[in-house]
């Protein structure tokens, strides 16, 4: 009875030890199985950031040319305060302001636009900041 009883503990020991022995294989081929990479899922997650980051930045040029600052003077606003407002846009604002931002920069250099619209459409930046953080 005692050797029947070590017979079943080798045995179990032995399966056991098998089962360990092919859990990482399985873990493995797991991995193979996914549709979107670790890697994709990581620059996806980091898109928004770039995308808010690039946003950020065009609005920011539009408001450090000369225009803009002689927009800034005539609406007297201190390019801090409006710098600090851009970062609180949410998401959508942001990108609206952003997208007019570059078709105004567009349109001056490919000369469609005059220095005098340049500055009014700078104004209508710093309204829809001031408007979208207010409502």
């Amino acid at each position: 009875m005692k050797v029947r009883g070590q017979v079943g503990t080798w045995t179990l020991g032995i399966a056991l030890a098998l089962g360990l022995a092919a859990t990482p294989s399985q873990i493995a081929a797991q991995d193979k199985d996914h549709v979107v990479s670790l890697d994709e899922l990581k620059s996806d997650s980091a898109k928004p950031a770039q995308t808010r980051e690039a946003n950020e930045a065009e609005v920011r040029h539009l408001l450090k040319t000369e225009a803009g600052q002689e927009a800034l003077k005539t609406a007297k606003v201190d390019y801090a305060k409006v710098d600090k407002a851009i970062s609180q846009l949410s998401d959508d604002d942001l990108a609206t302001v952003a997208e007019k931002s570059r078709q105004a920069d567009h349109d001056f250099a490919a000369g469609g636009l005059s220095q005098t619209l340049i500055i009014v459409i700078v104004l209508i930046v710093i309204l829809i900041i001031v408007l979208a953080l207010v409502f």
